[in-house]
Parts: C-alpha cells; structure tokens; sequence
C-alpha cells in the first residue's frame, strides 16, 4: 500500500522535532518525538499544557513498549498485556524514570498507550514506533473529533494528518501505581471492565 504524502510530512516533522496532528482511535492527538526534551517542551508550550502535567507514551506494539520501558515486569508486565492495545492509557511505575520530560511532576510514574490503531494514523504510529501525546486542544478545550476541531493555531504550528471523524471520547486513564488501582478518567471503555480484567490476570 501506498503511504500518503500527509503521512510521509508528519513522520518526517516528527522525526525532525516538529510537531503532528495525527488521528487515534479515540481522538485527534498533538504528538511529538519522546525521544528528545525540546520537541516535547514545544508541545506543552503549543498546547498550554502545564508542565508538571503528564503526557502519554503511545507506542505501536507491547514487545516495543517493553523495550522502551524495560522496567514494566512482573504486575505492570502482566496489567499491560491484560488490558493492551486497547482505548486506555495506563500509569505504571517508572522506577528508571525513563522519559522524565513526559511525565510531569511525577517521574517516577508514567502513562503509556498502545492503541487499536488503523488508517493513516496507524501508518503514522507503525513508521515512527513511540510518539508522545496528547489530544490536540488547548489545555482545558473539548476534545477534536474532527481534524477541524483542532484549533487553528495547532494546526498552522504543526503537520496534519486527516482521519476523517473519530469516535471522539477519549483514552480511559487507569492508575495502578498504588496498592490498588485508580479511576483516573472514565473515557472510551469501561473502567470497571478493565479492572475486572486486570484482577483476573493478577490472580
């Protein structure tokens, strides 16, 4: 298959510490390299996101996830492979603090995603492997379904990629880096779902 120019423009800005406008499988997501502090300190600055918040780690496969994050074993090994890919971001420990300049004020967790994720921004995901990101408002705006939802000062700033209408809820957010699990946003599946899961696999 023929990968389209959009695509081949946002993995190459993003390659080059640029910026991306890229459809998930929930919403429109600003993503960046998580590879390098200055692209993701221009995301925050795009976005007006408060840097002591944290971005997500999304990655194309499990095997690649475990090898950005070797540290993911035993419990947060076998959450992750219960509950990924799927529609959820999930906070687990970072006891190495791998990409500090993601996680906020809290390095020593991080919140990783890998999607069910086809079309262009799957294509996107698969060439680069791990972007980092987060939905592509200004902080505090609704979430972009469509890429013209996306505010125009994002968009102008950053290479797009069209994925026509997304479901538009996003990521169900899950924190298990306490002795029991957090409900940290309810999004596109079910958290108590997910939780059931979860304990299932811990069993």
């Amino acid at each position: 298959m023929t990968e389209s120019p959009e695509v081949e423009a946002a993995v190459e800005a993003i390659r080059a510490g640029g910026l991306a406008v890229l459809p998930t499988d929930t919403v429109y997501g600003l993503a960046a390299t998580p590879y390098r502090e200055a692209p993701v300190l221009a995301l925050y600055r795009l976005k007006r996101r408060p840097a002591t918040q944290p971005l997500a780690l999304v990655v194309s496969g499990l095997d690649l996830l475990f090898e950005c994050v070797p540290e993911l074993r035993g419990r947060s090994a076998a959450i992750a492979r219960a509950l990924l890919p799927g529609p959820y971001t999930l906070v687990l420990p970072n006891p190495a603090q791998r990409f500090s300049c993601l996680c906020g004020s809290t390095p020593a967790a991080i919140g990783v995603r890998v999607p069910v994720l086809g079309g262009p921004g799957g294509e996107a995901l698969e060439r680069l492997g791990a972007i980092a990101a987060t939905s592509a408002n200004l902080h505090g705006g609704p979430e972009p379904r469509r890429l013209d939802d996306v505010p125009e000062e994002i968009r102008a700033a950053c290479a797009l990629v069209d994925g026509g209408e997304l479901p538009g809820t996003p990521s169900t957010v899950l924190d298990f880096t306490g002795v029991e699990p957090r409900v940290v946003r309810e999004g596109a599946a079910p958290a108590a779902e997910a939780l059931t899961r979860v304990a299932a696999a811990l069993a």
